[in-house]
């Protein structure tokens, strides 16, 4: 991940970072909603659809089969008439659901200040703006 001769190379590299190749699987909205939906066992897919605010069928089918392709989700099928299909996190996925409640919790202790900080740099900016434009 750290190049040791820091003259003439970065010492931080996207290729060979692992975080930033899981921030990949993990940055999309929608994965993060079907973990939070998955977090307290097996739930169908009508049930998550229902559940994650906003979600098309098109962009769960997509975010399910990546989570199962990563090997963080398992889908389970049960020949009924209809099948029935629930879905579940593999151990791996559960391995990884610690990290994402902690940065749940971050965010519900926390995001207030982002906000705050975000008004105040855009308040901050817009009198610089004006100052500089007089």
């Amino acid at each position: 991940m750290f190049f040791t001769d820091k003259r003439n190379h970065p010492d931080i590299s996207l290729k060979v970072c692992g975080y930033s190749r899981m921030l990949e699987i993990i940055s999309s909205k929608w994965t993060v909603l079907v973990f939070y939906a998955l977090e307290n066992g097996s739930a169908r897919y009508g049930e998550m659809g229902r559940r994650i605010e906003g979600i098309s069928k098109k962009m769960l089918t997509q975010t399910l089969r990546q989570l199962e392709r990563d090997g963080l989700v398992m889908r389970h099928l049960t020949p009924t008439i209809p099948p029935r299909v629930d879905y579940s996190l593999t151990p791996l996925g559960e391995s990884l659901l610690k990290p994402m409640q902690e940065l749940k919790k971050w965010t519900v202790d926390h995001y207030s200040d982002v906000e705050q900080a975000r008004d105040h740099y855009d308040q901050s900016a817009v009198s610089q703006d004006f100052a500089e434009n007089e």
